[in-house]
């Protein structure tokens, strides 16, 4: 990773970007999870410094992180943020969904998300990108606004990327024999 990379990336970190200058933003911060998780296979270390990357250089988030598929529940992994819940149902709440339907679910207004699970009052928008691993879920990236409508297509599209590139960078093999 490059210094100035690094310098890059928190100097972009302005709230009202336009397209080009979110794209720009996010194709810095693709480039610098390459070179975060090019050289390294572990899971847990992959997503705790994945979450503080994320979580350091995106706007207006109040929360990043993953939580790991376990039988029919996800367990909270490694995060930046406020104390969150530990385990989510499958099928439940924005990360259960996206969990149990293999899709990417992003949620202008979590309020509005029938079922929806509070782990902080203060989160207003969400995404949640499903980690695959063999065509199954192993793990999801939840990542929180306090911002209603925070997340749009291009966040979604990059954000994507990223948690393919943690899937193909990270041993998560042992995860899809438990599940």
């Amino acid at each position: 990773m490059l210094r100035s990379d690094v310098r890059q990336l928190r100097e972009a970190k302005i709230v009202h970007q336009s397209i080009e200058e979110k794209a720009k933003t996010y194709r810095l911060l693709v480039k610098q999870a390459a070179a975060l998780l090019g050289s390294e296979t572990d899971y847990i270390a992959n997503a705790a410094n994945l979450s503080a990357l994320l979580y350091q250089n995106l706007p207006e988030l109040n929360w990043a992180g993953f939580y790991f598929l376990r039988a029919k529940e996800l367990v909270l992994g490694p995060f930046q943020g406020q104390v969150a819940c530990v385990r989510i149902p499958l099928a439940k709440g924005v990360c259960g969904s996206a969990a149990a339907s293999g899709e990417i679910l992003r949620v202008a207004d979590v309020h509005q998300f029938a079922g929806h699970i509070a782990c902080d009052a203060a989160s207003n928008a969400e995404i949640v990108l499903p980690i695959m691993q063999r065509g199954k879920v192993v793990a999801v990236l939840d990542i929180d606004s306090p911002v209603v409508g925070r997340f749009e297509a291009l966040d979604q599209q990059y954000l994507a990327e990223i948690a393919a590139l943690y899937s193909h960078c990270s041993d998560l093999e042992h995860l899809v024999g438990s599940n």
